[in-house]
């Protein structure tokens, strides 16, 4: 067996988590950055941007039900959810968004040009292929279409679609146009973030990150209460009980959005305060994350439980084998295939570790004082 291999999740699958990370309570009265000022009103803008999340949520439902019409795995996946399709729907909003220009009464939006679907000339005359490749044009238009967007004057019953030739391309949302809106704030927003990163995740477009517009950057509390809304009350006390524990004992809260979206603990210094969000995660004590791997979990990475191993002795004997079988990578240790056991020892947030809640603060609260020193 090659335990190197990638299994990809069924798509149904990977649009059922992605549903996950949308926010379900989004603010009505937040102040926008003044870049966005020149679209239209501040009110509108956030009513479009509420419409675009509501949108999102049928446009997942759409994937549950017929995304094994669109969305296919490629040979070579590089992530469980790696679907090319998906990658080619997100940036084709967010070109459309970015580069479209909205109509007087704000129901259409114009688009002269669309980069990404486009073959482009270097600087030495060599010609490059567009991005997105024909058929993925045309299937992710489909796909909108499906989803509510109409396209003005476009046969999309073609294989392939040569955008050069659909210009201006008029989108618009009758069930709701003030998503056009929406939709251009978050693409302007999107394309801002990118700038000068060498990794950005291009799906932050459906998660409906409408923080990227905010003047006032959201208190890390407020993150994590949005992050832990899909769970059980019970569960989101814990985790938030868990969360001012640790904080007031000095510790910080960093969220990092990649392939999952962690909350991670750390020791970080004054001379450290800057480090991006990648250098404080791998500085973790420990960490809240949701992945399409698997879903919620709470990671502790201890390394000093030889010094407390008679506080360990009186734990639970589940939780104790845990800690006793350690961490580490899979591949290495000869097990099976990667389940991300490197990101330490992983206990699964729902309803099961509530009978462990206190053994999990006894445990953080030895392992702290020996990180520290």
């Amino acid at each position: 067996m090659d335990t190197h291999q990638i299994i990809i999740k069924p798509i149904e699958e990977v649009a059922k988590y992605k549903r996950t990370l949308i926010p379900a309570h989004i603010s009505e009265m937040y102040a926008l950055k003044p870049m966005y000022e020149n679209i239209t009103s501040a009110d509108t803008i956030r009513n479009g941007v509420i419409a675009f999340r509501d949108f999102l949520y049928l446009f997942f439902d759409r994937l549950i039900e017929k995304g094994q019409l669109y969305a296919k795995p490629p040979r070579k996946p590089t992530g469980m959810d790696d679907y090319p399709f998906l990658h080619y729907i997100t940036n084709i909003l967010v070109e459309i968004g970015y580069n479209g220009k909205l109509s007087e009464n704000e129901d259409i939006l114009v688009v002269t040009k669309i980069p990404i679907c486009m073959a482009t000339i270097d600087e030495n005359g060599k010609k490059k292929g567009a991005k997105i490749p024909a058929y993925g044009l045309v299937e992710s238009l489909r796909f909108l279409e499906l989803c509510g967007f109409n396209f003005v004057d476009i046969n999309l019953d073609v294989k392939l679609l040569d955008i050069s030739e659909a210009q201006p391309l008029k989108v618009s949302y009758p069930n709701n146009s003030i998503l056009l809106v929406g939709l251009k704030a978050l693409a302007i927003a999107d394309i801002e973030r990118r700038k000068g990163r060498a990794y950005w995740n291009d799906h932050y477009l459906l998660r409906c990150n409408y923080k990227m517009l905010k003047v006032k950057e959201t208190d890390i509390i407020d993150e994590l209460r949005d992050f832990l809304d899909p769970l059980s009350e019970k569960v989101q006390s814990f985790a938030l009980k868990l969360h001012q524990r640790y904080t007031k004992k000095g510790l910080t809260c960093t969220l990092s959005i990649l392939d999952d979206t962690s909350f991670s603990y750390a020791n970080i210094s004054d001379r450290n305060k800057n480090l991006s969000a990648r250098k404080k995660y791998q500085k973790r004590i420990w960490a809240f994350s949701n992945s399409i791997r698997n879903g919620y979990n709470l990671f502790v990475k201890s390394t000093k439980t030889e010094k407390y191993a008679d506080v360990i002795e009186r734990f639970p004997p589940s939780l104790r084998k845990k800690i006793e079988d350690g961490y580490g990578c899979y591949r290495k240790l000869g097990r099976e295939r990667c389940q991300a056991d490197c990101q330490g020892i992983r206990l699964p947030l729902d309803e099961s570790i509530l009978d462990i809640a206190d053994d999990i603060e006894i445990w953080i609260d030895n392992e702290i004082p020996h990180i520290l020193k």
